[in-house]
């Protein structure tokens, strides 16, 4: 569908990396463009440069969320805002496992019901979920994350169940190393977890990952990009482990 066709968009997680990406590529085709988060004066830096609406809001805040999408019919929505704190569930605590269920699943569930059934009742309307290749492949450390990622990727395939016979699309972007600032937010900024994560790699851009979702928006609405894997060339996801008992049984 041209974007000329949609005028709204709400993005999450807004203050930068992907989600400041979008913000600029979305207001650059020409929708009014709400992006929320919680650091207040990030988005008013990203309002200065692109003129998008900004909310400082924490997206698992509900009722502030809930206020948002009454006022306003958006014809896009970015779930992007997420969170991680590394870790197997064996060494898991109640906090984080509670913040990242709060902030990468409940908080996309509720968006999704406040704003699918404008969508459909309009006919016309693209959501477009942030996952993860931890939706689909398993690494080491981070238990929960998978675990919410997985489920907003089971998530969007429903979504597409639940607007059916509708012109209402929704697309799951599946990053997997990209070159922003998560690493910083999750590990500490430093040389060190600069060195360990971005430096010296060849990775996507924030920009690419915003070029990606404004591919699947602008298809011919004959078209659902239903899911998309972007990754760095030299990144591949998966792999084997076995290893010998230490203490065999006899």
């Amino acid at each position: 569908m041209p974007f000329s066709d949609y005028k709204t968009a709400l993005v999450t997680g807004a203050s930068s990396g992907i989600g400041a990406a979008t913000v600029e590529r979305l207001c650059a085709e020409g929708l009014q463009v709400h992006a929320l988060a919680r650091s207040a004066g990030k988005l008013a830096e990203l309002s200065a440069r692109t003129g998008c609406i900004v909310h400082a809001i924490d997206v698992s805040d509900l009722a502030s969320v809930t206020r948002l999408t009454k006022e306003i019919d958006f014809d896009v929505v970015v779930n992007n805002a997420g969170v991680d704190r590394p870790g197997s569930i064996l060494k898991a605590d109640e906090e984080g496992i509670d913040l990242l269920v709060d902030v990468n699943l409940r908080a996309v569930l509720h968006i999704c019901r406040l704003t699918l059934p404008g969508m459909v009742a309009r006919d016309r309307g693209h959501i477009v979920n942030i996952s993860s290749i931890a939706a689909a492949y398993n690494f080491g450390g981070n238990s929960t994350y998978h675990a919410t990622k997985a489920a907003v990727s089971m998530l969007s395939r429903q979504l597409r169940i639940d607007a059916y016979g509708k012109r209402v699309r929704v697309t799951e972007i599946c990053p997997g190393r990209v070159a922003t600032d998560i690493f910083a937010h999750v590990h500490g900024d430093s040389a060190e977890v600069r060195e360990r994560f971005v430096d010296g790699f060849e990775l996507p851009q924030a920009e690419d990952i915003a070029n990606a979702i404004a591919f699947a928006i602008s298809a011919p609405i004959a078209v659902n990009v239903g899911h998309m894997e972007i990754t760095p060339t030299l990144q591949v996801p998966g792999g084997l482990s076995t290893m010998r008992p230490e203490h065999p049984q006899a």
